[in-house]
């Protein structure tokens, strides 16, 4: 592995220069990873498996949308195409990639299929993690290993197809065989990811489970939302009021902040931003402290977890789950957003 200073800190990196593809080919030559799901990873993951050269199955509930996802991905009912229960029988590397929920409600069927010598496979540190709440306890005979991709499944394909990767995090709960390490890399590299940093499942879902209710996703929709609101309320226009809020900062400073990090989007802009936004960066930051405590205790007790498991596991939660994402559609920032995005070039050049 690369050893990386990161601020001050050294930490080992698993880079496609050490373990490139070939070396992950030919560890996994003799295995069948059996994708179980899909709906979120389990496409780009299994997609980057194939073209990769990997032997690969997938295992879906047949008669679902996602099963005839999988049909128009090119997976062939029979023969790469399973139920869940004859993938995870086929399968020595199973990839275990339902929802949190639905982990757990598989995992009784799912513990006869776990034999001797093969390995469990998450992308979430969830269920092992809050293994008291989800009752998923690997045997001990088999080996437990995570690959968790930093994005999306889009993105895990969308990178992927492009040759930049995405980065991912790894982690080895249970060594039997005394090849997860190498289990474990290979199959990180050729799920399609650019480099990998070590982990445990328990961080990784602490910082995943903090990160998606903070800046990934929470955090920023609701920081939006009250600027928005506040804009709006002073009597400036949706158009106004949205650009200044979401399409400057997803179309021009965001991209800035990922090619080469927060001092040179600051220094791209206007002294005025810079200063506007040097004085108040600490206000915000101390402002919200209190609120990442809670959450991370939230995250860290099991709180978040219990939550996800209760309302995810509610027989009509995709009813409300869609009601939810439909006030958010619905609402003015977010109808304004749809007409600003019809109007970027690329869109009105394609009405052409």
């Amino acid at each position: 592995m690369a050893h990386i200073n990161f601020g001050g800190v050294t930490e080992d990196v698993v880079t496609r220069d050490e373990f490139p593809l070939s070396k992950a080919q030919q560890v996994l030559q003799h295995e069948v990873v059996a994708v179980l799901g899909y709906g979120v990873q389990g496409p780009g993951q299994s997609l980057n498996l194939r073209d990769n050269g990997i032997n690969v199955i997938v295992g879906q509930r047949e008669g679902t949308p996602s099963w005839d996802k999988a049909i128009a991905d090119g997976w062939v009912p029979g023969r790469t195409l399973f139920s869940l229960e004859e993938a995870a029988e086929k399968g020595t590397i199973i990839e275990f990639l339902l929802s949190d929920a639905g982990q757990k409600a598989f995992w009784p069927t799912l513990k006869p299929f776990l034999t001797q010598g093969k390995a469990l496979y998450f992308s979430h540190g969830f269920s092992v993690t809050y293994k008291e709440r989800t009752g998923v306890i690997p045997p001990e005979n088999i080996d437990v290993i995570l690959v968790a991709p930093k994005g999306s499944g889009r993105s895990v394909r969308e990178n992927f197809l492009n040759g930049s990767g995405i980065n991912g995090s790894f982690a080895v709960f249970q060594d039997v065989s005394g090849k997860a390490q190498d289990k474990v890399r290979a199959m990180g590299i050729a799920v399609g990811c650019g480099y990998l940093f070590p982990t445990t499942f328990e961080k990784e879902v602490f910082s995943d489970l903090t990160g998606e209710r903070g800046v990934l996703m929470g955090a920023i929709a609701g920081v939006m939302e009250a600027q928005y609101n506040k804009l709006r309320a002073e009597g400036h226009s949706p158009s106004e009021a949205f650009n200044e809020t979401v399409e400057e900062a997803t179309q021009s400073l965001y991209p800035l902040i990922g090619r080469n990090g927060m001092d040179w989007m600051f220094a791209n802009c206007s002294t005025t931003a810079q200063r506007g936004a040097l004085d108040w960066k600490n206000k915000f930051r101390d402002a919200v402290a209190p609120v990442f405590d809670q959450l991370y205790e939230s995250v860290a007790s099991g709180n978040e977890a219990q939550i996800t498991l209760d309302r995810n596991g509610q027989p009509d939660y995709r009813v409300k789950l869609e009601e939810e994402l439909r006030l958010i559609r619905e609402s003015e920032m977010w109808q304004t957003g749809q007409k600003v995005r019809e109007l970027r070039p690329e869109n009105q050049s394609a009405k052409k």
